[in-house]
């Protein structure tokens, strides 16, 4: 079996295969399970993003931005958060190391945060204030800052927003027209459709996760251990869809994809249908949790199936079908 590139295998004497990633300027990291499985890949990906270890590391100066930042990427705090978070607390950083690496971390003044947050939109604002927060608090406990200079900056109120668009009924039918069954891009909205899951977890699912009826699957933001019914309409799409790979949907190098590229994927699979920019993977979630507040379901029993921590998300749902069904009461009331 090839196996991906920078990993390294080896076999004890007990016959056990044992592999690891190791690339030049990177941390070895031995990697659980077989070559390709969900969990590898997740390792694998993980692995090749970062830590990376710069070159000439060891003449960094002590008590910069470019040392508190790269200490941070190789801390347990960092290596503990799911891979998608990883990436993006990543690019973050490492614009604000290219940018400000050699001033003094501990000197950085509340002043120069709030300044830097006025340059950039309010969704990336709160995103940026939340990275340079986790950031700041690892300098801290490790003595590298004495005080944490973004403790009383605050975000101005940002307007209210939905979020990622939610797609339609129509839209969702104008993409099942374009992408019959069959196709991998109609498996890849059948899986997200009718798990009500996060695209980072229905591009690593495959056949291993089905049993008896049941999608089971521990999602890798959360860590919540799920056991989801397959609908009748996504049992038709897999019984129709060919598979000879550990995860359903694969690149057409036969290749899991990774998260750039299934989200790239998707997008031109609704460029392809006439769908507007607006219609993401995320969307497809956000319908699933519509669909299920339709059919009455309470916010438990939808929570249940997308694996919401909270339930205020959800209760979005339940209250907006609420709402309509008592208007509709209330109008049939008066003869309308």
């Amino acid at each position: 079996m090839k196996l991906p590139k920078y990993v390294q295998a080896w076999v004890d004497r007990e016959g056990r295969a044992h592999h690891y990633f190791r690339r030049a300027g990177y941390p070895r990291v031995r990697l659980p399970g077989l070559p390709w499985s969900p969990r590898f890949m997740a390792a694998y990906e993980a692995a090749s993003q970062g830590p990376q270890l710069a070159v000439g590391a060891k003449r960094v100066k002590p008590g910069t931005v470019h040392a508190a930042i790269a200490g941070y990427f190789t801390s347990l705090e960092f290596r503990s958060l799911a891979p998608g978070t990883q990436r993006g607390r990543r690019f973050i950083l490492e614009n604000f190391r290219a940018q400000h690496g050699d001033k003094p971390i501990a000197l950085l003044p509340p002043e120069f945060i709030a300044h830097e947050l006025r340059s950039k939109k309010p969704f990336a604002a709160k995103t940026w204030l939340k990275t340079l927060r986790h950031l700041i608090r690892f300098c801290v406990a490790e003595k590298m800052a004495s005080t944490d200079p973004t403790r009383d900056v605050t975000l101005p109120r940002a307007p209210a927003s939905d979020g990622f668009h939610t797609w339609t009924e129509d839209e969702i039918s104008q993409f099942e027209a374009h992408h019959p069954i069959g196709t991998q891009a109609r498996l890849a909205l059948a899986l997200l459709l009718y798990t009500g899951q996060r695209a980072g977890d229905v591009r690593t699912m495959g056949r291993q996760h089905v049993r008896d009826g049941v999608v089971t699957l521990k999602q890798q933001k959360t860590g919540a251990a799920l056991a989801i019914p397959i609908h009748s309409e996504l049992r038709a799409v897999l019984d129709a869809t060919l598979s000879e790979h550990l995860t359903f949907l694969v690149t057409p190098r036969g290749k899991p994809y990774t998260a750039n590229g299934f989200s790239k994927w998707i997008r031109e699979q609704c460029d392809a249908a006439g769908l507007p920019k607006a219609c993401s993977a995320h969307g497809l979630r956000k319908a699933a949790c519509r669909r299920l507040a339709e059919a009455g379901c309470s916010a438990n029993e939808i929570a249940s199936i997308s694996g919401h921590r909270t339930l205020k998300e959800v209760e979005r749902y339940t209250r907006a079908v609420d709402q309509a069904r008592l208007a509709r009461n209330a109008m049939a009331r008066t003869g309308s």
